[in-house]
């Protein structure tokens, strides 16, 4: 199985943040078990990486590895979407 890279960027400690951690985090267990990484960044505390890596938005995933790397802003409370936006609905079947 592929390994899975992928870095999400916040701001704070909110609801959508929260969601947007948990519908990630579930979608890697369900698909990717333990084929995954996951790094949380959050901006408000790290504003120099998010000006590094030009994160306008937030949430923001950055799948880095597969390649292509793949950007997902803004709401990511559909897990469906986000399943097929990253490209894991192959990963499941």
């Amino acid at each position: 199985m592929k390994k899975y890279v992928f870095k999400l960027y916040i701001s704070g400690d909110d609801i959508i943040n929260e969601k947007a951690i948990n519908n990630l985090k579930s979608i890697c267990n369900t698909y990717l078990k333990d084929a995954y990484e996951l790094t949380i960044i959050d901006i408000d505390k790290r504003p120099d990486i998010a000006e590094n890596v030009k994160i306008v938005a937030v949430p923001t995933l950055i799948k880095e590895l597969p390649k292509p790397v793949q950007k997902f802003i803004g709401d990511i409370s559909d897990k469906t979407d986000l399943q097929i936006e990253l490209g894991l609905e192959a990963v499941s079947s």
